[in-house]
């Protein structure tokens, strides 16, 4: 057997943690190639595609490379730990620490290969079905159509296998600092239970307070200004949490004969107090770069609900046209004229109506006051509730975003009479909150149609005309409503799905790339548990057989497994979960818009793949203990 054929078979025996490690790189260089597919694609040179979309793909191709390297190095760096007794097995026989480091090096540099020519292979089966994903995400014109990557496949090889060549030479050269003696006993030495610090454990509470405290407390363009030191707090109470809190918490239970004399307590929490210190460093890194994730996605996706969200709240009818006195009559007929005329072009059915919307001047700014049937006629258009006054009766209509409508603006309205032509008054009796049923940023009058007549002159009127589409007519009124603006402009119009699609098309590319790299991140998070589960896999094989043979029933075997597996998976992960949410609501505070549903859709879709990903992990980690206790 050749040196070459040794470090194969060693590659083939330790499949069990190499395939994390295999399968982690081969996803990282499949999400780099599918960049580099979309920065290489003849529809960005032949400049029909943005070049700020080719910029952010290259960003984001950055990115994803410099956190491979990270990822790999640690990897790397886990997998050694659990060999230190084979290595020193090794050195007995006769191999030389030369002959290790090039061992090392031969093994990672394989599986790095295969890891490359696979992932690359994956994304060019896959690349089709990308680029038509990217289409929709991107919100582009041009078709994205499948070629041969040449370019990309030669960046993602040299990029990635250099990237192998040097983490696979820094690990060998690292390898020369071990001693004998250590690499011999490495699985029968204590890493010594660690000591908890009263005052840091205290201290690491009281830094997640403040800044849990700060970030929820802060309001408007405050969050921004806090966001960094209530980030900087945050990880240093995380680091502390999971290094003094945790063990602290633990030694306590375990001090707890009630608690740690109960059924298998015992049993489960010596091991995880002698591990903590290992664990808690995993802990702290996967509990950063999960929350690194949660909200950068959540943040992605809650501001562009925050921009589409708005939009549509605002202008809830299909077109809007605004014509005020300043405007000529019959400029304004033949805007109107010229918006009926592209609907019909393109087939577009629904309903429409006019309104005049009459100001008043008062001491503290200029309010609409308009009648019940204006009002309900434009609310029976968008299927609104209707209003039903008595004579002689006002209400004020005031918005749910309490940006466009503040509560003092609302307040103030209820406490403002309506003053009649007559010198009489009408006091509001109700206030109703509705969507934006009239062309109406603010908080606005509404009296019976009898009180409207007797109302003084008006000191503005405005001329408002709103088309309503029938569903299912997106496409058509994304064309109209270009067609519209390339004729009449932009001047007093809305047209709602299409600048909705102007949105989606600047911002899509961002919540794409973001999305990817945030994936990334995630996916990578989950490897370092694997990688720490997995590295331990011999030491507690060992365990739990001593202990079956003292008497652990099959049951008691699997709980403890099960309790030992759900630790490690979801303590860090339901800390970056803590933390997005705090992290979500705070980004609500600097909109005053609720991100309530987008942070629950983020965060719940996380949590689903997590406990999928524990499932399977644990199915097959309970399968490897209980083969070596039984068999």
């Amino acid at each position: 057997m050749t040196f070459r054929q040794f470090a194969l078979n060693n590659v083939i025996r330790n499949k069990r943690l190499y395939a994390a490690y295999f399968l982690s790189s081969l996803f990282t260089v499949m999400v780099f190639f599918t960049f580099a597919i979309f920065a290489f694609h003849p529809a960005f040179f032949n400049g029909g595609i943005r070049a700020e979309v080719l910029y952010g793909m290259a960003v984001a191709g950055g990115i994803i490379y410099v956190f491979s390297f990270f990822f790999v190095l640690y990897s790397m760096s886990s997998f050694l730990q659990s060999r230190k007794k084979e290595f020193g097995l090794l050195m007995m026989q006769g191999m030389s620490t030369r002959q290790i480091r090039l061992m090392v090096f031969m093994e990672n540099m394989l599986i790095g290969l295969f890891a490359t020519l696979i992932g690359v292979l994956l994304g060019l089966v896959f690349a089709k079905a990308i680029l038509l994903l990217a289409e929709n995400a991107l919100v582009i014109d041009e078709t994205l159509n499948f070629y041969f990557p040449l370019w990309a496949i030669l960046v993602t090889f040299v990029s990635f296998i250099g990237l192998f060549l040097f983490i696979s030479l820094f690990v060998s050269f690292i390898l020369r600092t071990r001693k004998l003696v250590d690499l011999i006993k490495a699985d029968k030495q204590s890493k010594g239970e660690p000591k908890a610090s009263v005052i840091l454990a205290i201290l690491a509470v009281a830094l997640l307070v403040a800044g849990y405290a700060t970030a929820l407390y802060v309001k408007g363009q405050m969050v921004v200004m806090a966001m960094l030191p209530v980030i900087i707090v945050v990880t240093i109470g995380t680091y502390l949490l999971f290094t003094q809190v945790s063990v602290y918490l633990i030694r306590r239970l375990k001090g707890s004969k009630g608690i740690f004399w109960r059924k298998t307590n015992m049993v489960l929490f010596s091991d995880l107090s002698f591990r903590m210190k290992d664990n808690a460093r995993t802990f702290f890194m996967v509990a950063i770069i999960s929350t690194v994730a949660f909200s950068a996605i959540g943040s992605l996706y809650g501001f562009q609900s925050y921009l589409t969200g708005g939009l549509k709240e605002a202008n809830p009818f299909s077109f809007m046209y605004a014509s005020s006195e300043d405007n000529k009559e019959n400029d304004m007929e033949e805007d109107v004229r010229a918006i009926e005329e592209k609907m019909d072009e393109y087939d577009i059915e629904g309903e429409s109506g006019q309104v005049d919307l009459t100001y008043f001047n008062r001491n503290d700014g200029e309010v609409l006051i308009t009648s019940e049937s204006d009002y309900n006629r434009f609310a029976d258009m968008l299927g609104e509730r209707k209003v039903n006054l008595d004579n002689d009766e006002a209400i004020v209509i005031g918005d749910s975003n309490r940006v466009l409508a503040p509560q003092s603006e609302k307040d103030r309205l209820m406490d403002s009479p309506v003053e009649l032509a007559d010198g009489t008054t009408i006091q509001p009796d109700r206030l109703l909150e509705s969507s934006h049923v009239l062309p109406e940023m603010y908080s606005y009058y509404i009296v019976s149609d009898t009180a409207y007549e007797r109302l003084p002159e008006p000191d503005t009127v405005e001329t408002s005309t709103a088309w309503m589409a029938d569903k299912g007519q997106e496409d058509a009124l994304i064309q109209a409503g270009e067609a519209i603006f390339n004729e009449i402009g932009g001047y007093n119009l809305v047209a709602v799905d299409y600048s909705l699609y102007q949105i989606n098309k600047v911002y899509g590319p961002i919540l794409f790339i973001g999305l990817f790299i945030g994936i990334v991140f995630f996916v990578s998070a989950g490897s370092f548990l694997y990688f720490r589960l997995y590295s331990d896999l011999d030491q507690d094989k060992d365990k739990f057989k001593s202990i079956a043979k003292m008497g652990l029933t099959d049951n008691e075997l699997k709980k403890v497994i099960n309790r030992q597996t759900a630790l490690l998976f979801f303590t860090p992960i339901v800390v970056a979960l803590v933390h997005g949410a705090v992290a979500l609501t705070a980004l609500s505070h600097l909109f005053d818009y609720n991100l309530v549903n987008e942070a629950a859709l983020v965060l719940g879709t996380f949590a689903v793949i997590q406990i999928v990903y524990f499932a399977i992990v644990r199915y097959f980690y309970t399968k490897q203990i209980k083969r070596s206790v039984y068999y």
